[in-house]
């Protein structure tokens, strides 16, 4: 800001230097024609002041911002987890980041909100965006990259292996000797739910053990969600041994329904989950999860947008990233009856 808290100008940066606007204008622009000693003395002058090109009139003299976006339907632990990846695939990179999301804490807008936020950032403020767990397929005049993306989606994407780890964690609960395993879902348009829920399917068949479609609960991977579907489950006569939740924040919240009703976990109900946030770790007892690699999913996202923009992209439309069984004290043994 100049004195009087007014922003910075080019003429302010022009003035401070000594030299014209149409000098400080060729600098900011990378421009030819300004020796090195005039840059310098530019550059000093921007540095003392603070002044920051507009990146809406840069994207339109140069066609591009060095902008990349990155759009979440909500900020939770899942998000923060991604957020540091993408930072760390940037670093150095000469793109900036804009972060965009629901200001509602978990994410009350209907199916199609990242297509309005990616009309709001597409072309004038960002050279393209990753789009964490889109609810249906996207369409942009800048490249897109989804981070989970949703079923039957065209755009470039990276995800984990969800079936395998819908089938690991599943397959470890048989292991201990369980056979009636529940199953809270996640959003029913999102591929990774279908594969995780897949992957449970196929684990109880391959151990020869009916599927019972009373023991699948549907959520929609918001934390509260889970909350009347675990007490549902759990006030059962026939109370599975063991409920495996399609998320993290579903399996904590879980945990919570079980120590009200006054179960012991793992003694009455062994639970799972999904993600291995860092909160699944801190739960007491800790929670058994899938470790999907949340950081590397946004680092990953990172380097192929960036290649995207850049042009040179020749890898995979889909990276499919592999997970691996986090086993904790949430999980065990039934008790004999």
């Amino acid at each position: 800001m100049a004195e009087g808290g007014t922003p910075v100008t080019m003429s302010d940066v022009a003035r401070l230097a000594g030299v014209s606007t149409a000098t400080v204008s060729r600098v900011v622009n990378g421009r030819y024609g300004v020796s090195a000693s005039t840059i310098a003395q530019v550059r000093s002058a921007i540095e003392h002041l603070g002044y920051e090109s507009s990146l809406v009139a840069t994207s339109l003299r140069r066609s591009r911002t060095n902008v990349l976006g990155l759009v979440s339907h909500s900020f939770q632990s899942y998000t923060a987890e991604v957020l540091k990846g993408v930072a760390e695939a940037l670093t150095q990179s000469g793109f900036d980041l804009i972060i965009y999301a629901n200001s509602d804490l978990y994410g009350k807008y209907s199916e199609g909100w990242e297509r309005r936020h990616l009309a709001r950032l597409s072309g004038t403020l960002t050279d393209g965006c990753i789009v964490i767990t889109p609810s249906g397929d996207m369409q942009s005049n800048t490249p897109i990259v989804a981070i989970d993306p949703a079923r039957d989606s065209t755009v470039p994407s990276v995800t984990a292996d969800n079936l395998a780890g819908g089938t690991a964690v599943v397959e470890h609960l048989l292991a201990l000797g369980h056979r009636r395993i529940a199953f809270i879902a996640g959003r029913s348009n999102m591929e990774a739910a279908w594969l995780r829920e897949e992957g449970y399917r196929r684990a109880l068949a391959a151990a020869g053990v009916p599927v019972d479609p009373t023991l699948i609960a549907r959520g929609d991977f918001k934390p509260e969600s889970a909350v009347p579907l675990a007490r549902a489950l759990m006030d059962r006569e026939d109370r599975p041994t063991a409920i495996f939740a399609a998320s993290d924040g579903m399996a904590l919240k879980a945990l919570e329904v079980a120590k009200e009703l006054g179960l012991s976990v793992p003694g009455d109900l062994s639970l799972a989950g999904f993600d291995n946030i860092p909160e699944s770790a801190l739960s007491d007892p800790g929670l058994t999860t899938v470790d999907q690699s949340m950081y590397r999913l946004g680092f990953e996202a990172a380097g192929m947008l960036r290649s995207l923009v850049n042009g040179n992209w020749e890898g995979p439309h889909q990276i499919v990233l592999p997970i691996r069984l986090v086993v904790r004290g949430s999980t065990a043994a039934p008790r004999t009856p």
